[in-house]
């Protein structure tokens, strides 16, 4: 396949650049002196981007890819890519859904847990010698008796809706439409459902349709006893509106495996013993993140040959693709 050239945007795990680099002739665009300069010479002929990448990819990006087919995205999440304007121009983008479900869904149950129960400051404190010094670690919140707002009951959504209800919770989702057969109540207002609940469990896409949707009139109706659990994307979250009513104890706690302006965290946040605070690692294993590499390279796999792509977004619907 030595006509379908691959451009590999940022660094990569080993498993997509070396499958990559074993089928197609792949350039590391991260490791060229002039980036600029190397795309105005050789961008016309590349047929396919893959993540990482470090600055959005849009109009200007594509412009300089006259021959781009496909854009293979690592992540559920693909806000880094303008899909829309890569379907006007028919260029596939994808993603990899599905094989991380439950492996996020593990993790926003995990922190859920370490967050109510306050268990990374029950460990801190045996560490620190204060158990046999000052006595046993004060007593936590409960998860007993909660009810637990879902902010996006997509796929991952959903996963997190099963382990939830096995802990008890009640549960409720906040969408833009509602879902046939699902049995939880259903709200449009996302305001109406933090009033409602004590915990809200963030988990739909980035981008700026959903930037801040968790602002200062969410967390006041969320309120002194609410919890809430980002395991989205960090932009979704009011970042400095979040710290100040953690600081002022308006809401219980927090607990975030993403940041808005990640992996930068600011102080403020740093210092609060009410957050529990986790570096991005939702799907973070090596088996999922395995499944994840493999499908983005996959999916370049079957563009190559003429196929439909596996997992295509939904702004680039195959035959969106240049055949």
């Amino acid at each position: 396949m030595s006509d379908f050239k691959v451009l590999i945007h940022g660094p990569v795990m080993p498993l997509i650049a070396n499958r990559l680099s074993s089928t197609f002739p792949v350039t590391k665009l991260w490791e060229e002196a002039d980036e600029t300069s190397w795309l105005q010479r050789n961008g016309a002929g590349i047929r396919a981007l893959v993540g990482g990448f470090r600055s959005r990819i849009d109009a200007a990006v594509f412009d300089r890819l006259p021959d781009l087919r496909i854009v293979s995205n690592f992540g559920v999440g693909y806000d880094m890519v303008d899909a829309v304007e890569a379907g006007r121009r028919g260029i596939a983008v994808t993603n990899t859904p599905d094989v991380l479900n439950e492996e996020v869904a593990d993790t926003a149950l995990g922190l859920l847990l370490m967050t109510v129960r306050r268990l990374p400051q029950s460990e801190q404190y045996l560490r620190a010698g204060r158990w046999l010094s000052e006595g046993n670690f004060p007593l936590s919140p409960s998860l007993r008796g909660r009810t637990m707002g879902i902010v996006g009951l997509g796929r991952i959504g959903k996963a997190i809706a099963r382990r939830a209800e096995a802990f008890g919770l009640k549960l409720a989702y906040y969408g833009r439409n509602r879902q046939p057969d699902v049995p939880y109540p259903f709200y449009s207002d996302l305001v109406a459902m933090a009033r409602d609940v004590d915990i809200l469990m963030v988990i739909l896409p980035g981008g700026a349709s959903t930037k801040h949707l968790i602002n200062r009139a969410v967390l006041e109706a969320l309120g002194p006893d609410g919890v809430l659990i980002n395991v989205a994307r960090g932009t979704v979250v009011d970042e400095t509106t979040l710290i100040e009513f953690l600081e002022q104890k308006k809401i219980l706690a927090a607990g975030l495996d993403v940041f808005e302006f990640e992996p930068k965290i600011p102080p403020a946040l740093l210092a609060l013993d009410n957050a529990v605070l986790l570096p991005h690692v939702g799907s973070g294993s090596v088996h999922t993140r395995d499944l994840m590499g493999n499908l983005v390279v996959d999916n370049v796999i079957a563009v190559s040959k003429g196929l439909a792509p596996l997992t295509p977004v939904a702004e680039t619907p195959w035959p969106a693709a240049k055949g």
